[in-house]
Parts: C-alpha cells; structure tokens; sequence
C-alpha cells in the first residue's frame, strides 16, 4: 500500500515536471509561453450602424470569462503580456432564405468583431483580423424575440475564434 502511494507521488511530480518544462499548456489545448502572466481585454466599442446597448458590454466580458476559466492568465486593466483590442465592426440583420414568393424564409444576423491582438512575449504571434460569425433565425419571428439567444451564441463562437487564433498552438 505505502510502495502504490509512493509511485503514485513519484508519477505525479513526473507529470508536474513535464508539463512546466513544455510551457504552460491546459487542457484546453492552450499553448501559452509560462514568461505570461496577466492578459488585458479592452472594451470593445460598438461601431456599427445598427446600436445594440449590451453589445459591446456582453462581448468583452464573454472574453474575459474565456481567458479566465481556460487559462492561468490574470485578467488585468492594464500592462498585460496579451493583449486585446479592437471593436464591434458590424451587426446586421438580413434576409438569408428567399423562397418563390420572394419573401425570407430565414433571416441572418451577422455579428463582425475587428481584433488587434499584441503578445508582448511572442510579438511573432501578433495580428489584427476581423472575426465573424452569423445565426439564421425564421421570418416568422422579430429580431427583439430571438436576439439575446443569437448574440450569445454568436459571442461564444466569436470568442472561442479569437481565443485558438492567439493562443491554441495546433
């Protein structure tokens, strides 16, 4: 019983040791140089045509909530080693399906967010890109019923997007 305990602790210091010596990495598939410590999300400003109030708000703090449950990273408002910035670049809604009477079968909210992402650590993995994303919803239904369920869900994917391009190392 003692001997199992002791391979066990000798297994587990192996494992601790492997994984500090290739970088911090988590199970996520994060890839993220152990010299980072902190991450910096900026407000990312609406600038679109059509305004939606809790837009920009939703979108940084889905951010947010990504790197700090999927990473070691500290959130912070400034200084960080990673860096994001940009703005909601376009949120539109239109017809996606048209059927024979031509009216939309499916209309499609597209939601675009231009990123400029700065890794003080890595400058090589720097970029700036505009993500986007889109959800069909029926004509049968207002963009005020059914926007909350599709911005979220545009978010994450919009989130999970950026979160692989600056730090999953596939």
């Amino acid at each position: 019983m003692i001997r199992k305990r002791i391979k066990i602790a000798g297994l587990a210091v192996l494992m601790s040791l492997f994984i500090q010596a290739c970088g911090v990495y988590s199970f996520t598939g994060a890839s993220i140089p152990p010299e980072a410590e902190t991450v910096e999300i900026q407000y990312f400003n609406n600038e679109t045509d059509m305004v939606e109030a809790t837009l920009s708000q939703e979108f940084t703090n889905s951010l947010k909530e990504k790197f700090a449950s999927q990473t070691n990273l500290d959130v912070v408002e400034s200084q960080g080693d990673l860096v994001f910035e940009g703005y909601i670049q376009d949120y539109k809604t239109e017809p996606a399906a048209i059927q024979g009477d031509q009216t939309a079968a499916l209309n499609r909210l597209t939601i675009k967010v231009f990123v400029k992402f700065t890794n003080k650590i890595n400058p090589k993995a720097n970029f700036e890109t505009t993500f986007s994303q889109y959800r069909e919803y029926s004509s049968n239904k207002s963009l005020s019923q059914v926007k909350d369920g599709l911005i979220s869900e545009i978010n994450g994917d919009l989130v999970e997007d950026i979160f692989n391009q600056s730090v999953v190392d596939w």
